[in-house]
């Protein structure tokens, strides 16, 4: 499904080289559902941007034979200068989906009224997160990302995306970076635990849930 070839990435700050992937090998098999686990800073971010396509490692690829959505939530890859209306048909052709249907969906399921039609660079946080996750259940992923954030809004809006998400979550795999334990029990089979640039797998997630804690003690 997802393929890591050593992959390695590195950040420079100031003198300092900070290594958060260290020639990484793993490969996130078709049919099943990862949790990725690890104390603040250690790079689970970084993967996630890199998985998703948005950031590139200094060495090593990802190989990929599925579609992989975005981060759930992410309004970064929205264009500020254009309508919600222009990106939503802008993703939906660059994607190959029928223009007509993913608008009709976004624009029930945001629920952001004329706005729509308003610059991105115009909307509230909250705004851009609603589009951008509708924008996900609209489309087709076989692997879908979580940083985190499973849904956004208020709590009846918060209802509403983990319901949508069940059904796809249904039919398709996830990679979860997360904090929340009782999430990734209900939401993973397997656990991955990132510390010092190296990713260790678990195929029980309670032993990578005994790892993380072990880390944060």
């Amino acid at each position: 499904m997802i393929q890591l070839e050593r992959l390695h990435k590195y950040y420079r700050i100031d003198r300092l080289k900070k290594v958060v992937l260290r020639d990484v090998n793993f490969n996130f098999q078709a049919g099943r559902s990862y949790g990725v686990l690890g104390i603040n800073g250690a790079g689970k971010s970084t993967l996630m941007r890199i998985l998703a396509g948005a950031e590139l490692p200094n060495r090593g690829r990802v190989r990929k034979s599925v579609r992989v959505s975005w981060p759930l939530g992410f309004a970064g890859g929205l264009h500020p200068g254009m309508t919600g209306r222009e990106n939503i048909k802008f993703v939906a052709r660059v994607y190959g989906e029928n223009v007509r249907q993913v608008i009709d969906f976004v624009e029930d399921f945001a629920e952001i009224g004329p706005y729509i039609d308003a610059p991105v660079k115009t909307y509230s946080s909250g705004m851009g997160a609603r589009v951008a996750y509708g924008l996900s259940m609209a489309i087709n992923f076989e692997c879908y990302l979580i940083d985190e954030t499973m849904a956004v809004g208020d709590a009846r809006f918060q209802a509403r995306c983990k319901s949508e998400f069940n059904k796809r979550k249904a039919v398709s795999d996830l990679i979860m970076v997360t904090h929340n334990i009782p999430a990734m029990k209900e939401y993973c089979q397997h656990g991955l635990v990132l510390a010092d640039g190296e990713l260790q797998y678990f195929p029980n997630v309670d032993d990578a849930i005994e790892t993380y804690r072990k880390l944060n003690m």
